[in-house]
């Protein structure tokens, strides 16, 4: 009679220390900031980046639509420099758009205050989409 022995394999978990990351997070971070979805696309994810880039840049070009305001930093009143950091946290629309003079805000329209929430939500979406992808370039988040 013959016995049959059983094997055990042991499988590994993804785990941040068994997962090298490919890329500097620190580079991934600011191209991350600087063009929304470039962060995902540098690591391959080119349907997550292509996704973030379309919807945050949408969002950003119907605040402006929308007569949005793009606000300066000012120290002096704390919600209107929150507000600016918020808008400089998806870089390269709020570049183009500064450079190219939209956003200057058009405080009768109807729709002002959604164009501010647009351009300051797109902001913040971006900076959660930074986040998202600083933690895979880590290895904290699994590819």
């Amino acid at each position: 009679m013959s016995r049959t022995s059983r094997t055990m394999t042991r499988v590994e978990k993804n785990t941040p220390a068994a997962v090298a990351p490919r890329f500097s997070p620190v580079l991934v971070g600011v191209l991350a900031w600087w063009v929304p979805g470039a962060g995902h696309f540098l690591q391959g994810h080119f349907r997550k980046a292509v996704t973030f880039f379309v919807v945050l840049v949408a969002m950003f070009a119907i605040g402006l639509a929308f007569g949005g305001r793009l606000f300066p930093f000012q120290f002096a009143d704390p919600l209107v420099f929150l507000i600016a950091l918020a808008e400089w946290a998806i870089a390269l629309p709020r570049v183009v758009a500064g450079l190219g003079g939209w956003g200057a805000g058009n405080v009768v329209a109807v729709t002002y205050e959604y164009g501010n929430t647009f351009l300051i939500v797109s902001g913040l979406l971006n900076a959660l989409v930074l986040l998202d992808a600083v933690d895979r370039a880590t290895g904290r988040k699994p590819r």
